[in-house]
Parts: C-alpha cells; structure tokens; sequence
C-alpha cells in the first residue's frame, strides 16, 4: 500500500512569526519610555541637586526606619489576626464564625483613612482606658486615652486591625485550596489534627498564602503614607515637612518615590525567592531543547511509522 503522506517535515525549523502589529508597539512603548526619561532629565524642575542631597538627609532616613517598622509591625499582627479569625470563619462554632464575619465585613467594607482618623481620635468617644472587674467599681488600672494610645500606636492600631481582615481572607482561601482528602488521608494513617494542620494542610496552603500575602506586604508600605494625616513622621511626612519648608515639592516628592521603589523592589525579590521556595515538588524544570538533528529524525521516524 503506498503512502499518501507528504514528505517528512523538520518542525525545528519552524520559527515564531513576528506580527507588524508587535513591532509597532515594541516601537511605541520605547518611545514612550523615551519620552519620560527625557522629561525627567531635562526638565529643571526636577533638580537632581536637591534629590541627591535630600536622598540621605537624616529626617528622611529617620522617616523611612518609621515607615519599615510601621510596615512589620502592621504586617506581623495582621498574619497572626488573620490566621486567628480564618480560623473562625472555618469553625463549626456559630458565635464565632459570626463574629469572625461581622469583624471582616465591617474593615474591609470602611475605608482605611477614615479607620485611622477614628482611631486617632478614640479619646473623643472613649476618655480614660480602664481595666478591672466588670459591673462592678475595681479598677486595676486607670489612664487617659492619649497617655495610652499615641499617634504612632493609633496609625499601628488601625493599620494592623485592617490588615487582619484582608489577611484572613488570604488564608481561609489558602486552606480551603487543599483538598478535604488530604486530611482524611493524614487521619486514616494515624495523624492527629496538630499534625495534619501542620504537616498536610498548611504545607500545600502556603503555595496559596505566599503570593497575595507579599502583595499585602507592598501594600502596607505603600498604605503606610496614610499615616502622614496623624502627624506621624514617616517617610512620606518627612518629605511633606522638608518641601513646605523650601518649597521643592517635585525633588521631595520624587525622593519619598525612589525610597519606596527601593522596598518593593527588595520585597519583591524576597517574595520571588519565597514562592519558589513553597513551590518546590510542583514546579518541573524545563526540559532540555533537542538538537534540530534529532528532532528532525524523530519527527521522520513518527511518520515512516504512521505510514506502516
């Protein structure tokens, strides 16, 4: 019987065929780019002299440590909050799964400048801080409300009360990625549920967890500036405080923006490195590319067996 099929093809000889629509925008985008590197190295009201002079300035540095700490601050009681109220929302138990949902719906459905304004100014609606025994008249300790809640820990107390009702998002969302057979699994063999919470559950749920948490992380350091309408002396306060003085908005505002890229970029690779690190076990390296010999032969061999 005689073959009908055509002559043996070399598929390593195929190359990707670029479109002129492609070129067309690989064109526009450097010439946007262009255009804005050379707005800003041109434009003299920019003033690189006064960006490299304030980029160390000690009140900026003194700010930028405000705003690191604010950031881990925040983010550490955000996860330990959000891991407590996710499991909550899990929990067969009613009350606690209510509240869990009422504490979630009411932060992420508030703005989060309008949380810490209020909590800037909670002297107004409670005076005094008082710990005792309740309905009754013992006091173990007494103080005013802006002797106990400063600035800095109001825009920490708002920052981190906010947090936790995105992180419990994140990790209730992780959890519930892995499959309830992983548990019945880790339970026929014997484990108890601390260890398969710590051992089968949270393992795999990390793979979920990492990524929208580093996106919460660059969030925070970015969300921190709100914190400049308590007179906190963060980052971008401190530049706000230095270009009211001399009046150089752009130089000021343009230094606050390269210290802020200087933290997400380093987050960013941290969050990289962290990701590759959980997805271990899933993530194949890529398989070494043929020689177009070989390819060609054994694409000519698949053919000639067809034939038969």
């Amino acid at each position: 019987m005689q073959s009908t099929l055509q002559p043996e093809i070399d598929i390593s000889t195929a190359r990707h065929r670029h479109r002129p629509s492609q070129w067309v925008a690989s064109v526009l985008v450097l010439a946007i780019a262009a255009l804005i590197i050379w707005t800003f190295a041109t434009n003299k009201n920019v003033d690189w002299g006064v960006i490299m002079k304030y980029l160390t300035f000690p009140s900026i540095l003194d700010g930028l440590w405000t705003t690191i700490w604010l950031t881990v601050a925040a983010m550490a009681i955000g996860i330990v909050g959000g891991v407590v109220l996710a499991s909550c929302r899990l929990s067969p138990n009613v009350l606690l799964k209510g509240a869990a949902d009422v504490y979630v719906w009411f932060f992420r459905g508030t703005p989060l400048l309008v949380q810490l304004i209020f909590w800037y100014n909670i002297a107004i609606f409670i005076p005094r801080v008082e710990i005792g025994i309740p309905f009754t008249n013992v006091t173990f300790f007494s103080a005013s409300t802006n002797d106990v809640v400063s600035p800095l820990g109001a825009a920490l107390l708002g920052l981190a009360l906010n947090e936790a009702a995105y992180m419990c998002e994140v990790v209730r969302g992780g959890l519930l990625s892995v499959s309830s057979g992983q548990s019945e699994a880790a339970q026929s063999l014997g484990l108890s549920g601390r260890q398969t919470f710590t051992q089968i559950v949270l393992p795999q749920a990390m793979r979920a967890i990492v990524p929208p948490t580093g996106n919460q992380v660059i969030g925070m350091l970015k969300g921190t500036s709100l914190v400049s309408v308590m007179a906190v002396y963060d980052l971008f306060y401190s530049a706000q405080a230095i270009y009211t003085t001399n009046g150089k908005v752009i130089p000021l505002l343009i230094v606050a923006c390269i210290w802020y890229l200087i933290i997400t970029s380093i987050l960013y690779l941290f969050q990289s490195r962290l990701e590759r690190r959980f997805a271990r076990g899933i993530v194949r390296p890529p398989a070494k590319r043929k020689s177009n010999r070989q390819a060609s032969s054994r694409t000519t061999v698949g053919l000639e067996g067809a034939a038969r």
